[in-house]
């Protein structure tokens, strides 16, 4: 039986509760798996940390991670510290120590998930977003020039490296290759004479090696209005950290909403440990009250379980969810229930059960 370290970071607002139930489903997985086990490791770092200890997470907290499998964060930020602090001296500290260059976004309608387009459905919302995790706008590059002065500069750089850029691409060739699927690149060439014509070329340098590989490129402003009028053109798409993050959130309104966004940080290597986490951030408004939708949690712990390599024990979770959505029974606010986040965990819990028992018996009936 294989035995899998799990570095569980619950954060700040909403994120102990949707994490809770995360975890919850993914021991009742490995339980009814029988081939692994999962041993889970809880780190108080987040908001509430920094307002007693003035710093997000312990200064040997890196240290610390590095010999886990993966990471469970829940969420992170929460009114009384200010976004940039909270932001990166976590998630962002996390994602550039461990070199998590590849930030996976699944945009899939599942059945019974509100769309907010007209003929939104599973077969023409069915998107994977590959975002560059480590470098361009987000590289933390620039200065602050005569503050306060009346000749204040504010200077904020993207950087785009060529390993940085290269190495996204072909990730993302490597992924719509082995799919069959075709690939979109979104850049903003006509107006960022140097970072997105770079990117454009390396694009088209890369995609000479995988001719099978059916290839897009779109301005992200062209895109932004394709994923509204034609979601149906984007299969696995590639972009930059900036345009990645902005789009996959509207990608999170074709998909159902934000409590059934999940995302993944990878280091492809598994040099260090890749971090899983739903993405809706910590709700402050609803944090407490029981009602936050737990299902972008599970949905990170699939893509968990696929990145150790179980992608079954992922897509029963992944049909799971679907059948939860499908049901309409036990759903929170957010979906139109009036269900906690608990009693959704919990009959994510017993589909996930009931399902596994017929796998099982079906196995059984076709070894007889």
């Amino acid at each position: 039986m294989d035995t899998f370290k799990i570095a569980v970071i619950p954060g700040d607002g909403i994120g102990p509760e949707v994490i809770d139930e995360g975890v919850k489903i993914m021991k009742k997985a490995a339980e009814l798996d029988g081939r692994l086990h999962l041993e889970f490791t809880y780190f108080p770092w987040g908001c509430e940390f920094y307002l007693k200890n003035g710093k997000m997470m312990d200064e040997d907290g890196i240290e610390q991670l590095k010999s886990y499998d993966a990471i469970y964060l829940g969420a992170v930020g929460y009114p009384g510290v200010p976004d940039h602090i909270s932001l990166w001296d976590l998630l962002l500290k996390i994602r550039k120590e461990f070199d998590q260059y590849v930030n996976i976004r699944p945009i899939t309608l599942l059945n019974g998930a509100p769309c907010p387009i007209t003929g939104g459905n599973k077969e023409n919302i069915d998107m994977l977003f590959i975002r560059e995790n480590s470098e361009g706008e987000y590289a933390g590059a620039g200065d602050w020039l005569f503050k306060g002065k009346p000749e204040e500069v504010v200077l904020q750089t993207g950087v785009f490296s060529r390993k940085g850029t290269e190495r996204i691409i072909r990730y993302a060739f490597e992924t719509a290759s082995k799919a069959g699927k075709t690939l979109t690149s979104i850049s903003k060439g006509n107006a960022l004479n140097y970072s997105m014509v770079f990117w454009d070329q390396v694009f088209e340098q890369v995609s000479k090696e995988y001719p099978r590989v059916q290839t897009y490129s779109y301005l992200v402003d062209a895109a932004a209005m394709y994923m509204i009028k034609d979601p149906a053109r984007f299969e696995v798409v590639v972009t930059s950290n900036l345009f990645g993050d902005i789009l996959t959130d509207l990608g999170a309104a074709l998909g159902g909403g934000m409590g059934l966004a999940a995302g993944a940080n990878i280091n492809p290597e598994k040099m260090f440990p890749s971090m899983f986490e739903p993405i809706h951030g910590s709700a402050p408004d609803i944090a407490g009250k029981g009602i936050a939708n737990p299902l972008a949690a599970i949905w990170s712990a699939s893509q968990l379980f696929d990145f150790i390599g179980f992608n079954d024990i992922g897509e029963n979770l992944l049909s799971c969810i679907e059948k939860t959505l499908e049901e309409k029974r036990v759903l929170t606010p957010d979906l139109g229930g009036s269900a906690s986040t608990s009693e959704v965990g919990t009959r994510v819990a017993e589909i996930l059960t009931e399902m596994t028992i017929a796998q099982s018996s079906v196995a059984f009936t076709v070894e007889q």
